[in-house]
């Protein structure tokens, strides 16, 4: 699998770089700034902390990117805004793990900046016809947002993650047309 990616992008007010294993607190910070302002609604402050140390920790993340995710901060102004994570799983499939946008640049076009560098990163190492997929919690505002961005609901999924903690997911797809 092609992993290599474009280091850096820049689109109006906006960029964006590739993460290092450096980064790898800076994303644990940006994903404490969002995870509880995105999920207090949907899941109980115990299973938040559960999938949050799960999910995020440092050491997770570094290991993460060395099992060949690939890790993208956006910025607005020299500020982090957000993030992204993306993983070819397939010839032609790659998986979109994580797209987070900080709550204050929320409604700026940080997500749709993000959701197109996502798709932007996948082209550069695809460049043939691929489907992106990615999963939501089914009570998740951002199904609305992904839908707009072209995806679609292919499949839902309750799966017990541990703890006797359970994810209601639905799985959403985009294909790619590639640009060859």
């Amino acid at each position: 699998m092609n992993t290599s990616a474009s280091s850096s992008s820049v689109t109006g007010d906006f960029t964006l770089r590739r993460a290092t294993p450096e980064d790898c607190v800076l994303i644990n910070r940006l994903a404490s700034d969002v995870w509880y302002h995105t999920y207090l609604g949907i899941h109980t402050r115990e299973q938040l902390e559960y999938m949050f140390e799960k999910m995020y920790h440092p050491d997770v993340l570094a290991r993460q990117m060395k099992s060949g995710q690939l890790f993208f901060i956006g910025y607005r102004e020299h500020a982090p805004m957000g993030y992204i994570c993306i993983e070819q799983q397939e010839a032609h499939f790659f998986y979109l793990h994580k797209l987070y946008v900080l709550p204050a640049f929320q409604g700026t076009g940080a997500g749709k900046f993000l959701f197109e560098a996502a798709v932007n990163q996948i082209t550069e190492i695809h460049p043939d016809k691929c489907i992106m997929e990615l999963n939501v919690n089914r009570q998740n505002k951002a199904i609305r947002f992904y839908e707009k961005m072209g995806m679609t609901i292919v499949r839902e999924n309750d799966e017990e993650i541990g703890e006797g903690f359970v994810m209601n997911n639905c799985f959403m797809r985009l294909e790619i047309k590639g640009n060859r």
